[in-house]
């Protein structure tokens, strides 16, 4: 069978999925179990993989599921704790003494905060803490989701300690070695070497959308949520972009081109975040006038959810802001603290797992829960915990912030059970078993890629982070995307004689983008802002800057690779 044919059969799942939620604004709880189906069809048709074997990757894709929840439930119970604790409303009133401009606070929450909690710990957490933050401030449920993911981009290569590109590229060792030496341009001393230059690359394709994305999104708030539906009410706060884009850009280049891809993020976020903040308490670079969404009953329904906004706030602080913020800030020095492997606690809480191994027999098809290692438990339930201690919660407020945490997990854990069973069959589809694969097909995504690649041809610098971004939106992850593609995208480098160093990191920076409409960060970040069933609007807008992003970086990726540094190779 042609890869033509192949790739329309992997895309047929994809394409079920996007008609149902953004056509016919179906919930992912029943668009994602029909694309799961047709899915398990293609796989049983044209890769002729065994029914058994089929089985054995749904079961695979729902104990990974599992652990997405596990983040998702987290998110939600600091949300509902500190809801009836008063944390949430005390934030809420301290931040009107930083700004109660909606712009400011989406890029000081949304842009800086979250990009802090990418770096320490990724995997989707940055959205489902920022998010309900937002909608604590006021933001409606929609707008809140939108923004905080389609920031939670150019930190994503960095994310979690620089994991994106250290394990995402592992599969590059062996075809780094080999090049060395022999291909002008590629002179490593170590891998260690060759990640360091992919993150200088990637830092530099990230780079104008660290500066278009927040005035982008400013505009795109207040077109699609503001009262005058005005894209100039947005523009108007580009100094303050500015402003930030400045100061988490500093730190977050001078440590990828001197340390490393393990900092980046994580510095360029919390130095960032400090210098904004006081920034805003000054009113450097803030708007003059002071833009909000409006009355609340004037929203458009399908702006909100189950969790209504700050419409009925007493705007009073129940304690402290110390007190109110401390929750947060344990989770961030939680997260540092078990994220960074020399400090040594995050092998300890990385091995205790469970594991499921060899599932139904199938050697390779294996799935663990890292119970305490997962961002859900150590940090968030566990800060949820001591926050009830912390903020002194009578013992029926804190029962009703667990019962009604519970509550929510009934459409998160359908849709996504069924959307990360398609994801691992998309990826074991191209299992190198000839009793399971007996044509011997790339899997699902690679055959799409390589399809790409084939129509493509010498514009493949325009085209890189896309594929990126694909891997992304079905694995729901960066790293798992460059370790899906990471090898082809060198490949098609090598076959088109193209600076292998700049698509790769293309690839890298598309992984990050497509975080923008991954399906599984859209479940969570619906969970946890009460709009479950809202999956298809939210992508629909989504897409939009996710297009755009992909655009600039397939400018910028081609200028380096013919113009600028056509001399490496």
């Amino acid at each position: 069978m042609s890869i033509g044919v192949l790739a329309l059969v992997a895309a047929l799942p994809i394409a079920v999925a996007l008609v149902l939620m953004v056509g016919l604004r179906w919930p992912a709880t029943k668009a994602m179990p029909l694309a799961w189906l047709v899915c398990v069809l293609g796989g049983l048709t044209a890769w002729n993989l065994p029914v058994s074997y089929l089985a054995a990757l749904s079961l695979q894709g729902v104990v990974t599921a599992v652990g997405i929840l596990i983040i998702v439930f987290g998110a939600i119970i600091i949300l509902y704790t500190l809801k009836y604790s008063g944390g949430m409303e005390t934030i809420q009133y301290g931040m009107q003494n930083v700004s109660a401009d909606r712009r400011v606070q989406a890029i000081i929450i949304g842009y800086m905060f979250a990009a802090f909690i990418e770096g320490a710990a990724g995997f989707g957490t940055p959205a489902a803490l920022a998010a309900p933050l937002l909608l604590s401030l006021g933001f409606p449920p929609l707008a809140a989701a939108v923004i905080c993911l389609v920031f939670n981009s150019f930190p994503v290569t960095f994310g979690a300690v620089g994991t994106p590109i250290l394990l995402g590229l592992k599969f590059l060792n062996p075809l780094v070695t080999e090049a060395v030496n022999t291909v002008p341009g590629l002179n490593f001393s170590s891998m260690g070497e060759f990640n360091a230059v992919i993150g200088h690359w990637a830092t530099l394709l990230h780079l104008p959308m660290i500066f278009i994305l927040p005035v982008f999104m400013l505009g795109f708030l207040t077109r699609f949520f503001g009262p005058k539906r005005s894209w100039s009410d947005g523009f108007k706060a580009w100094k303050f972009c500015m402003f930030a884009a400045v100061s988490f850009t500093v730190p977050y280049m001078i440590f990828a081109w001197t340390v490393g891809p393990e900092f980046p993020s994580l510095i360029g976020g919390l130095v960032g975040l400090g210098i904004i903040v006081a920034g805003a308490k000054k009113g450097f670079c803030v708007p003059k006038d002071t833009w909000d969404f409006g009355p609340v009953d004037k929203w458009d329904p399908e702006w909100t959810g189950e969790i209504k906004g700050s419409d009925t706030c007493e705007f009073k602080a129940h304690m402290s802001q110390f007190k109110a913020w401390l929750p947060y800030i344990l989770i961030g020095l939680i997260l540092v603290l078990t994220r960074i492997p020399e400090l040594g606690l995050k092998g300890w809480l990385a091995a205790q797992s469970i594991a499921f191994t060899d599932i139904m027999g199938f050697k390779g098809v294996s799935a663990s829960i890292a119970y305490l290692y997962l961002p859900g438990t150590v940090p968030f339930m566990l800060v949820a915990l001591l926050t009830i201690l912390i903020h002194g919660m009578p013992g029926d407020a804190a029962k009703k912030a667990w019962v009604e945490s519970f509550a929510k997990m009934k459409n998160p854990t359908i849709a996504l059970f069924f959307a990360v069973a398609l994801v691992s069959i998309f990826r074991g589809s191209g299992v190198a078993d000839a009793a399971l694969n007996p044509g011997g097909y790339p899997s699902m995504p690679l055959a799409m890629a390589q399809a790409v690649a084939g129509i493509a041809g010498n514009a493949w610098p325009m085209v890189a982070s896309y594929v990126g971004g694909l891997g992304a939106f079905i694995t729901g992850s960066n790293t798992v995307s460059d370790l899906l593609f990471a090898e082809f995208q060198w490949g098609v480098a090598a076959q088109l004689d193209l600076p292998r160093q700049i698509i790769v990191a293309a690839q890298a920076v598309g992984g990050a983008m497509g975080n923008m409409i991954c399906i599984h960060n859209i479940v969570a970040v619906c969970a946890v802002v009460g709009l479950s069933g809202m999956e298809g609007p939210i992508l629909r807008r989504t897409v939009w800057p996710f297009l755009l992003y992909g655009v600039v970086v397939g400018i910028v990726a081609s200028l380096m690779s013919f113009v600028f540094l056509p001399h490496l190779f």
